[in-house]
């Protein structure tokens, strides 16, 4: 891919598509997609397939969490992650944060690539299967 993907918002008609990027990421949450149109829910646009997709929700003015991200795995190491966390942050100040397992090295290194910290851990935070949750923390003014 040359140029990362484009962000959309994410609709109802991309929630098969959410959902095998879901189950083909079995490091990522897994949790029930339609929830995710209750919520602020990008897409990754490449082509014409998607390739990922993020979901956040703003928790306070100044605090800001994010749920979900996951990459299609024809699609990774392409941009795409980076480019839906961009979106997640773009003109957001305050704190952001969010939960990786604690086996997920790559996600962790990648989240510190773009200057989140871990600042905690939550013992048995996922259960399938189950696992501790590195809690990580990017603050922007």
């Amino acid at each position: 891919m040359s140029n990362p993907a484009a962000i959309r918002r994410g609709t109802p008609a991309d929630l098969a598509a959410i959902a095998a990027i879901q189950s083909a990421s079995p490091e990522a949450a897994q949790w029930e997609v339609t929830g995710y149109l209750e919520c602020e829910f990008r897409v990754a646009i490449a082509g014409n397939s998607i390739a990922g997709f993020a979901v956040w929700r703003d928790v306070a003015a100044d605090e800001r969490e994010i749920l979900n991200l996951a990459v299609s795995p024809d699609f990774r190491r392409k941009g795409v992650g980076r480019a839906l966390l961009s979106a997640a942050l773009n003109g957001f100040s305050g704190s952001v944060f969010l939960e990786v397992r604690a086996s997920n090295r790559t996600a962790q290194e990648f989240y510190k690539s773009l200057s989140f910290k871990p600042i905690a851990a939550r013992d048995n935070y996922y259960s399938t299967p189950p696992e501790a949750a590195i809690v990580m923390k990017f603050h922007s003014c």
